[in-house]
């Protein structure tokens, strides 16, 4: 499956998603910190969704109340629904 996310109150402007079977398969963040967004895409690629969302879910950016993992995760809980 391939789920479009529009992140809120940060850098990053889209977020593609592919899941296979409950697993992460792909991730592509638009905008945001590119190299940052990168390794976070890499790391997440073959981990379990909810494993991705409890170890994401949560941080911060400054002092926006979110951050770029942190909207990740909240994709992910999106797309399983």
């Amino acid at each position: 499956m391939t789920y479009e996310y529009t992140p809120r109150g940060v850098c990053s402007r889209k977020m593609i998603i592919e899941i296979d079977d409950g697993i992460v398969t792909d991730v592509q963040i638009m905008g945001g910190c590119n190299g940052n967004l990168q390794g976070i895409s890499s790391l997440v690629k073959g981990m379990p969704v909810d494993e991705v969302i409890k170890r994401l879910e949560g941080i911060n950016c400054g002092f926006k109340g979110t951050s770029c993992p942190d909207q990740l995760a909240k994709a992910l809980k999106e797309a399983t629904e």
